[in-house]
């Protein structure tokens, strides 16, 4: 008898936020916002609160508080903007180890439990509890105790019978929720949610759907194919009509094939390329060594090396070049990623520099060689 599948997808509450109250529980309550400059090393314990309202600098919102989130503001949304919509607030700088090390811990605590995970980024995962004991009440509840017992933090979990109904039935009771859901509960649970809500239609595809008349995911349900197939093409078309009744045959992987390696930094000030230009270059061979750190991590070379830059007035612009074997060494990266920049106007302000790697390839090699590289912006 084969089993029907049983597929949990677990979200830490406004994770970033939630660890930093934990550092500065005198902020539980408030409006809380985590963005701007990135705090520096030695610092975890070190009171760095400030009032939004008094932020200058670009920026954008990493995570906020639910309390913070109640007054309009919200991840990705722009300082300079949050801070005229709560000017109140209270501002951090984020602390990316500590928010590494509680990930750790809270994905340490799960696998315990149910070692089928499938990560999702710093602090999200897929578990396939197919063939865990126990019902799901009650083993949601397990996971959500121990996820509590390793990091004083609470998450929100969705069980349903594949990952893209896990993943809605997640939201559905934020915070600290547990929320079950069955295919027989997706006309009464999923189709009033708006379209917007199932993950993998982004706010172009929504905008589109809505201008067809379609908004909410019981009209698009009820949506013929082949009208999807016509205005979305055959293939995104067809995961529309599916993912609209809940179908989702994906399977929690738990081992990952990176497709890219990249890396990119965003300036506190605007760089020209001519009167920034030793700066730059050394921000640019920088980033093409920690591309090559990555990719040695990982493993793996690749034949496609980019570069993608974003000038002072928001335009952003990406050029590669595919080379004729892959490449990890830094040296071979920081030459490459100059032949495109060649290939661009370098004559703005810039705002970020970024470098890619792609055409990925795994297997043994020798260590990257970084030692003497030293190489300017071409202009």
């Amino acid at each position: 008898m084969t089993l029907s599948r049983r597929i949990a997808h677990l979200d830490m509450d406004a994770f970033y936020a939630s660890v930093e109250l934990l550092r500065h529980p005198e902020l539980r309550g408030r409006p809380v916002v985590i963005g701007g400059r990135r705090r520096a090393l030695g610092e975890p314990g070190q009171a760095v609160a400030a009032r939004l309202g008094e932020y200058a600098g670009r920026g954008v919102i990493t995570t906020a508080t639910y309390e913070a989130r109640a007054l309009g503001v919200s991840s990705g949304m722009g300082l300079m903007k949050a801070a005229r919509k709560a000017p109140e607030a209270i501002l951090l700088p984020p602390d990316f180890e500590a928010y590494r090390d509680y990930s750790r811990r809270f994905k340490t605590a799960v696998a315990a439990i149910a070692p089928c995970i499938e990560d999702r980024g710093i602090d999200e995962i897929y578990i396939d509890l197919t063939h865990v004991p126990g019902a799901s009440g009650p083993l949601g509840q397990r996971l959500k105790q121990a996820v509590r017992d390793a990091t004083g933090l609470t998450c929100s979990i969705g069980i349903a019978p594949n990952k893209l109904l896990a993943k809605l039935c997640s939201e559905l009771d934020k915070p600290d929720g547990l929320t079950l859901l069955t295919t027989d509960d997706v006309p009464t649970r999923i189709w009033p949610l708006p379209v917007g809500k199932v993950n993998g239609i982004g706010p172009k595809a929504a905008a589109r759907l809505e201008a067809l008349g379609i908004l909410t995911v019981g009209d698009l349900a009820a949506c013929g194919p082949g009208l999807l197939r016509e205005q979305f093409g055959p293939t995104y078309g067809a995961w529309l009509h599916q993912a609209a009744r809940g179908i989702d045959d994906r399977p929690v992987e738990t081992v990952s094939v990176p497709r890219s390696v990249s890396r990119e930094t965003t300036f506190e000030r605007d760089l020209h390329p001519r009167q920034d230009r030793a700066e730059l270059s050394e921000i640019f061979t920088a980033l093409c060594m920690r591309v090559s750190q990555d990719l040695a991590r990982k493993g793996c070379r690749g034949r496609t090396v980019g570069i993608k830059l974003r000038y002072e007035d928001f335009r952003t612009l990406t050029r590669d070049i595919t080379l004729a074997r892959p490449v990890f060494a830094a040296m071979d990266i920081r030459r490459a990623a100059g032949e495109c920049l060649r290939r661009v106007p370098l004559e703005q302000r810039l705002r970020l520099l970024g470098v890619r790697v792609s055409g990925l390839s795994f297997g043994d090699g020798d260590a990257p060689a970084d030692g003497g590289m030293q190489m300017e912006l071409p202009l």
